[in-house]
Formats: structure tokens, C-alpha cells, sequence
């Protein structure tokens, strides 16, 4: 009876990964439709969202098989329910980075993302969802607290693009459409940090039973 349950929770430990890699490739192609106005990434990041829902489905199903036939205690409990809220989580940043693939669309190609420091931001928005995602396959607390205390980071280069681009729009009313798109896109880029740190806390919780406390 264990044997099948240690089965059951391998496969949604892969699920999970899986999952987490279509957060990371939908991310990467919104990323890389802003920089280089390819709609093939556009795409790709509304196909990875629509993947990612459909994980979310399968994921919640499995989780529920779970708790009703296997009835499980202690730490395997704090897994599958961290799971669930996980993938909650990891359902939001698919919408969002193809959010940020909808709003590129409406963008002319005109550079100005250049000068702001968006590209950085998204980058380390990039690196949470992915240190997030290996803390989890890893059982990494050190990883998953360096995650949430990351997010300060994203919030700090959030403020930044703010600034900047308000100075922009002072400067050129011209493109003021373009700037607001832009802060848009950023501010999704902090959502996506925020879930990040999410299930970091989630990871945290499903090894040790406590809640993180790293701010």
C-alpha cells in the first residue's frame, strides 16, 4: 500500500516539475516577444498558459485522489496540500506572462523598453520562478528562503521602472501610450516575483510544517 502511495507522490512531484517548466517557458517567451517582436514567442506563451491550465486540472485531480483513497498523515498531507496551493500559484503566472504576450502585441516596435530597466527586472522575475521551482525538486530551504528574499529585489527594480517611466512620459507625451503599456508589463513582472515567493513559502511548508519567515 505505501509502495503505490511513494508511486503516487513521485508522479506529482514530476507533475509539479512539469508545470514549473511551462511557468519558465512562458515567462522566457513573453520576455523575449517584448525584446525581439517575435510572434512566434507570443505564441508560445499563450500555448504554455493554456498547458498550464490544463496541468493545474490534472495536478488538483490527482491531489484529490490522493487525500480520498490513500487518507494520508503528518508530511505527506503538508505535501499534497502545499501541492494544491502551488499550482494555484504557478496558474496565475501563466495568465500573467501571457497577459505581458497581449499587451507586447499592442506595442509598436519601438525600442523604448530600452530605456528602462524592465529587461532586468524580468530577468530576476525569471530566476525566482525557476529557484522556486528547484527548491521544490531539490527539498531546498536555503534556495526557497534566497527566493523570497529576492523578491525584495524585483520590488526594488518595480519602483525603478515606475520612476523611470514617468520621467519618460514627462519627457516625450508623444509616447505616452507605449510607457504606460510598458509599466503594465512591469508590474505583472512583480505579480509573477510575488507568486514566486509563494511557493517558496509553500516549499518551505511542506518540509518542515512551518510557515517562512524570511522578510
Amino acid at each position: 500500500m505505501r509502495n503505490r502511495f511513494d508511486e503516487q507522490l513521485t508522479h506529482l512531484n514530476n507533475e509539479l516539475i512539469t508545470m514549473g517548466a511551462l511557468c519558465e517557458e512562458a515567462i522566457s517567451s513573453s520576455v523575449k516577444y517584448l525584446i525581439d517582436k517575435d510572434c512566434v514567442m507570443r505564441d508560445n506563451a499563450i500555448e504554455a498558459d493554456r498547458q498550464i491550465d490544463r496541468k493545474e486540472r490534472d495536478i488538483e485531480q490527482l491531489c484529490m485522489k490522493l487525500l480520498i483513497q490513500q487518507q494520508p498523515v503528518a508530511t505527506d498531507l503538508r505535501v499534497i496540500s502545499s501541492a494544491l496551493k502551488m499550482i494555484s500559484d504557478m496558474e496565475r503566472i501563466g495568465d500573467q506572462a501571457s497577459d505581458i504576450a497581449e499587451i507586447v502585441k499592442h506595442i509598436k516596435k519601438n525600442g523604448l523598453e530600452s530605456e528602462t530597466h524592465i529587461s532586468d527586472m524580468a530577468r530576476a522575475t525569471i530566476k525566482m520562478v525557476t529557484d522556486s521551482v528547484e527548491s521544490f525538486v531539490k527539498k531546498d530551504i536555503s534556495l526557497a528562503g534566497a527566493v523570497i528574499r529576492n523578491d525584495d529585489e524585483v520590488d526594488a527594480l518595480f519602483d525603478k521602472v515606475k520612476n523611470e517611466l514617468i520621467y519618460a512620459v514627462q519627457r516625450s507625451e508623444d509616447n505616452a501610450e507605449t510607457y504606460i503599456d510598458l509599466l503594465m508589463i512591469a508590474k505583472y513582472f512583480e505579480r509573477i516575483g510575488d507568486h514566486a515567493e509563494n511557493i517558496a513559502e509553500w516549499v518551505i511548508y511542506s518540509i518542515t510544517g512551518r510557515h517562512a519567515n524570511f522578510s
